[in-house]
C-alpha cells in the first residue's frame, strides 16, 4: 500500500510551512497545472484512455516537464502509482551500462496490480552518451508492451533521431506571466503572506517564465516576512528588481557611463547579483524602453549583443567585464551619444 505522502495532497492551508515550497505545491494532478494548455489535455486524454506511447518531453528548465509526468503517473494508476512508476536522473548515470543494468531490468519485468504497463521516467536525457542512447532505443523496441519511456530534455536536439521518432514529442515553453502570477498568489495565500505588485513583478522579471525559480525567490523573501515587498526582495534575494535596471540603462542611455557603472557594480557588491540574473532583467526591460530613448535600430543591435554577451558568460567570461560592455554598447546607441 501507498503511504500518505503518495496520496493527492492535503489541502494547501493544511500543509506545513517548513517544507520546500516547490515540492510542496507540485500539482499532484493533470488537473491542477497551470499553463503548457496545448500539453495538458492531451496528457488528460491519455489518461482516461489509460493507454499512452513513448513520451519526449522537451524545453527549458522550470516548465513543468517532472510535474507533468508525475501527474500523468499519479492519474493513469492512483494511489499505487509509485508501484510502476521509476525515476531516473541521466545526469548521474548517463553510460552504457547504466542502460543496461538498470533500465534494462526495470523495463522487462510486467506491471504490478491492474496496471497495463508501467513507466519508466528519464530525466535530463540529453545528458546520455550517443552509445547509450542507441541501446536506449532497442530497449523501448523490444519493451514496449511492459514499460512506457517519458524522456525529458533541455536540448531535443541532443536525442538521436531514432528514439525521437519512436515517441511522441511535446515541446514545453517557458509559463506566461500571467500563470506564474497566479500559482504565487496561490502560494502566497496558503501560507499567509501579502506580497505587493512591485514584489510580484520583480519576481516574474527574474523568473522569466521558470515557475521553479519563481517560487524559490518567492520562498526566499517570505521565510524573512510575512510581508513580501520589493525592499524584503531588495534585502533577501539577489534579483535585480525592475528600478534598479531603469535606473542603470536610464544613465547610460543619458551618456553618464560612469553613473551606470557604479549601479552596476553595486548590483554585484552590495546585492550580489549574478550576471546572468541582470543580463535577464535588461533583457526584460529592453522592449518597454520608449523609441524616443533608445531607437528601435538601436534595440535590434543591442538585443544582437546580448545574446553574444550570453553565450560568453555561459563560456565562463568575467560577468563584470561582459556586462559593463552591454552598458557601453547602450550608451554609444543612445541619441545622445552623438
Amino acid at each position: 500500500m501507498s503511504g500518505p505522502d503518495e496520496r493527492r495532497p492535503a489541502p494547501m492551508a493544511g500543509r506545513t510551512s517548513e517544507a520546500v515550497w516547490v515540492e510542496k505545491y507540485r500539482p499532484a494532478s493533470l488537473a491542477e497545472m497551470e499553463g503548457q494548455e496545448a500539453i495538458v489535455p492531451l496528457l488528460r486524454a491519455y489518461a482516461a484512455k489509460r493507454s499512452m506511447p513513448h513520451l519526449m518531453f522537451a524545453g527549458p528548465p522550470g516548465t513543468g516537464k517532472t510535474t507533468a509526468a508525475l501527474a500523468l503517473a499519479r492519474d493513469l494508476f492512483g494511489s499505487s502509482w509509485r508501484d510502476n512508476f521509476l525515476e531516473l536522473n541521466a545526469s548521474d548515470e548517463r553510460g552504457i551500462d547504466t542502460v543496461r543494468t538498470t533500465i534494462k531490468q526495470y523495463a522487462r519485468t510486467s506491471p504490478l496490480g491492474d496496471a497495463g504497463f508501467k513507466i519508466l521516467f528519464l530525466d535530463e536525457a540529453d545528458n546520455l552518451t550517443a552509445e547509450a542512447q542507441a541501446s536506449l532505443r532497442r530497449m523501448m523496441e523490444r519493451y514496449s508492451t511492459s514499460c512506457r519511456f517519458i524522456l525529458s530534455c533541455n536540448y531535443s536536439s541532443r536525442i538521436i533521431e531514432p528514439i525521437q521518432s519512436r515517441c511522441a514529442v511535446f515541446r514545453f515553453r517557458a509559463y506566461r506571466p500571467e500563470a506564474v502570477r497566479r500559482q504565487l498568489e496561490r502560494i502566497a495565500t496558503a501560507e499567509g503572506k501579502t506580497v505587493s505588485a512591485e514584489a510580484y513583478e520583480a519576481i516574474l522579471a527574474a523568473s522569466g517564465g521558470d515557475m521553479r525559480r519563481a517560487t524559490n525567490l518567492l520562498q526566499l523573501a517570505g521565510t524573512h516576512a510575512d510581508s513580501v515587498t520589493a525592499e524584503t526582495l531588495k534585502e533577501y534575494a539577489t534579483a535585480p528588481l525592475r528600478r534598479e535596471v531603469e535606473g542603470m540603462l536610464g544613465a547610460a542611455l543619458a551618456g553618464n557611463f560612469r553613473d551606470a557603472r557604479d549601479r552596476l557594480f553595486s548590483l554585484f557588491v552590495d546585492r550580489g547579483a549574478a550576471g546572468e540574473e541582470i543580463l535577464r532583467a535588461i533583457h526584460a526591460y529592453l522592449p518597454d524602453i520608449p523609441e524616443s530613448v533608445l531607437p528601435a535600430r538601436e534595440k535590434i543591435r543591442l538585443l544582437e549583443y546580448l545574446g553574444e554577451v550570453d553565450f560568453r558568460l555561459a563560456q565562463g567570461a568575467s560577468d563584470r567585464v561582459q556586462l559593463e560592455a552591454v552598458l557601453a554598447h547602450v550608451a554609444a546607441g543612445s541619441p545622445r551619444a552623438g
